[in-house]
């Protein structure tokens, strides 16, 4: 599971599919709906809000903005209920490891989409998150 702390627009249409899938199965995780995942390390910068399940809605209803204006056609009836002015902490160090990570697949995935990245020296946020200084975040598998 990857939850993005980039904008989508990065993502070439494979990385939001899946973006898009990973974020619908968190939802429902932080919904107790699954077995599976509860303790993914990707989940606990939600679990760490008042309203997990708002906020990975809120998440969502981004990703799903994103497909639409790409002109893709993603269910936005699977998102629950979003919270209100929720905004969560990313680190500087998070951004650019994911930066350099997304960066790594699509050189393989996608060269078209590589191109549009490659120039990229501070990546913009998904909307949910703030960037505040640090390194790479301690929840992150590497």
């Amino acid at each position: 599971m990857r939850l993005w702390s980039l904008h989508p627009r990065y993502l070439d249409a494979k990385g939001l599919v899946a973006l898009w899938r990973e974020g619908l199965l968190a939802q429902k995780v932080l919904a107790g709906l699954t077995k599976g995942y509860r303790h993914h390390p990707q989940l606990t910068r939600f679990y760490s809000q008042a309203d997990a399940q708002g906020a990975i809605a809120a998440y969502l209803h981004e990703v799903q903005h994103e497909a639409t204006r790409r002109g893709y056609h993603f269910n936005a009836s699977k998102i629950g209920q979003c919270a209100e002015g929720v905004s969560i902490a990313v680190t500087n160090g998070q951004m650019n490891y994911e930066l350099a990570h997304l960066r790594t697949k699509l050189a393989v995935r996608d060269a078209a989409a590589w191109q549009g990245i490659v120039e990229v020296k501070q990546p913009e946020p998904h909307p949910l998150f703030v960037v505040v200084k640090g390194d790479v975040e301690g929840w992150e598998v590497r």
